[in-house]
């Protein structure tokens, strides 16, 4: 008897440990909005939960079970033809935090609390939504604020413009949410609030915790505010997939940080796509850029080219970073590990706060902050028409056609030769664009692309090398090489007085823009 007894406590205890290992629920279709499950709700099949490795599908009856251990976050990836309910700040309430044990307890910046034993389900909504598979999104690059004065430039100089967009579906700012000082989240989630739409947030290398000794403990405060720094969701034909491509700390020297990705993250992807039709959008969007800007493998080799096998067959892909504060486009050829039929592209996306808001002040008291690229501050929209894309860029402040920057000399020598040149500065343009000029109406030429300094930028820099006395503005960071450069010779022979450039381009997309500028020829 007492032997029978003893089995019995045993399988019953054995039973209690191994329920706490596996977290269950169920996908619920939350028809009265009221986020809980109710008798006539009836579950969701087919929906694809995580534990950041692991990617199930729910059941008929939309239940699912996934293991986890003491360090997991639980999210539903959002199907298409529904919506996740929304926090009091817009953000998607699809995750459950596992930390039994909590953050570490060390760390500058608060972490998470010990969320104890394991609920006996974790079920989540979903609310039924007319869903178009077109579709247009924001793309927020770095608004990185490093204090409160920044995050008021950040809100009245983007959001305050952006948030009056219409028919835009969702938000997603690439990294950099703060400036470093962690406890500004909160203030920028509220500061967000204010877009009224569904915002997805990517971690930065300024947004992790650096007192810390592995790189699973580097997103806890993040983690707070936001939930996982590797998820997904579906929205019409698209799939986004968001991740955390920072190492921290370097394993090479243990000090700073080096962008890649963990062994977890690249099962999460994998396991993932497994769901995804081959003919479906895929949108991955990350931080620091795959393509290697430095020369000093600035993002780890292995791990670009592992991420590119498990996308190769997979034909229409974008990719989506920022850090950098410059904006450029970069195809993936075979050169840099990418076997697909065609060149992956990457949007290195502008960013919201330009040149970590340096420059003289607009006449609204923010800083105009162009970036060393020349590229000027401001945001995307991401178009999607089932599995296709465009990308059009918004200079803040600015009216939406304003797509090229013009510098030419103001008067010329009539007759004479001169180096002077007319340079157009198209900010999201590519060297395979086509860009053109014309003089008085007359016959377009073709400019020619090169890789130089942006003139306009440096005659900035000259306002604080040459100035008498020390400005109260923070000086630009030196300009860097522009990618969207265009040259021409400037015409001298001509009648003298004045005269009308006009230049036109054609970005990747068939858009056609314009700008016009003057010179004068004596």
């Amino acid at each position: 008897m007492k032997k029978l007894v003893f089995i019995i406590l045993s399988l019953t205890f054995c039973g209690y440990v191994c329920a706490q290992s596996i977290a269950k629920g169920q996908i619920f279709e939350d028809s009265n909005k009221n986020g809980k499950k109710d008798k006539n709700e009836k579950g969701v099949a087919d929906v694809a939960v995580s534990n950041g490795r692991e990617v199930i599908l729910t059941d008929k009856d939309g239940y699912y079970e996934l293991p986890v251990g003491d360090d997991n976050i639980i999210f539903v990836i959002k199907p298409s033809g529904y919506n996740i309910p929304l926090d009091e700040n817009n953000l998607p309430k699809s995750y459950y935090i596992h930390k039994p044990k909590g953050s570490p307890a060390n760390l500058k910046f608060k972490g998470i609390p010990p969320t104890g034993p394991l609920p006996q389900s974790i079920d989540f909504a979903l609310i039924p939504a007319d869903e178009k598979d077109n579709f247009k999104a924001f793309i927020f690059g770095d608004p990185q604020p490093y204090n409160m004065d920044e995050l008021d430039y950040f809100a009245r100089g983007i959001i305050a413009e952006a948030s009056k967009e219409q028919n835009i579906s969702f938000g997603i700012s690439l990294g950099d949410l703060v400036g470093d000082a962690l406890d500004l989240h909160q203030p920028y989630k509220k500061a967000m609030k204010e877009m009224g739409m569904p915002w997805y947030n990517v971690m930065g290398n300024h947004d992790m915790n650096y007192d810390t000794t592995i790189d699973t403990d580097s997103d806890e405060s993040f983690q707070v505010h936001f939930g996982p720094n590797n998820y997904a969701f579906n929205y019409g034909q698209a799939h986004f997939i968001i991740l955390d491509d920072i190492i921290y700390p370097d394993p090479r020297d243990d000090k700073s940080y080096w962008a890649g990705f963990r062994p977890d993250q690249l099962e999460f992807i994998a396991n993932y796509l497994k769901t995804v039709r081959k003919d479906e959008l895929i949108v991955l969007a990350m931080h620091i850029p795959l393509f290697d800007e430095t020369g000093n493998e600035d993002f780890r080799t292995e791990d670009r080219h592992k991420l590119f096998e498990l996308l190769r067959y997979y034909p229409n892909v974008l990719v989506l970073s920022a850090h950098t504060h410059f904006q450029m486009h970069y195809f993936h050829k075979q050169a840099d590990g990418w076997k697909g039929n065609k060149p992956l592209h990457e949007y290195n996306v502008g960013t919201t706060s330009g040149d970590w808001y340096s420059g003289e002040m607009n006449e609204s008291g923010i800083p105009v902050s162009t970036m060393r690229d020349g590229t000027p501050k401001g945001y995307a929209f991401l178009n999607i028409s089932g599995n296709k894309y465009t990308i059009d860029y918004k200079v803040a402040g600015k009216p939406r056609d304003y797509q090229i920057e013009i510098f030419n000399p103001k008067v010329v020598a009539k007759d004479k030769k001169t180096s002077a040149q007319i340079v157009a500065n198209f900010f999201m343009g590519c060297e395979n664009d086509k860009v053109e000029y014309r003089v008085d109406n007359g016959e377009w030429k073709e400019m020619i692309h090169t890789k130089g300094v942006i003139p306009s930028y440096t005659n900035t820099l000259f306002k604080w090398d040459y100035a008498d006395k020390p400005k109260i503005e923070r000086r630009p960071s030196n300009a860097v090489l522009s990618t969207h450069l265009w040259t021409a010779g400037i015409p001298t022979k001509l009648d003298e007085g004045n005269h009308v450039i006009e230049v036109r381009a054609t970005d990747m997309f068939g858009n056609l823009f314009t700008q016009t500028s003057n010179y004068r020829i004596e």
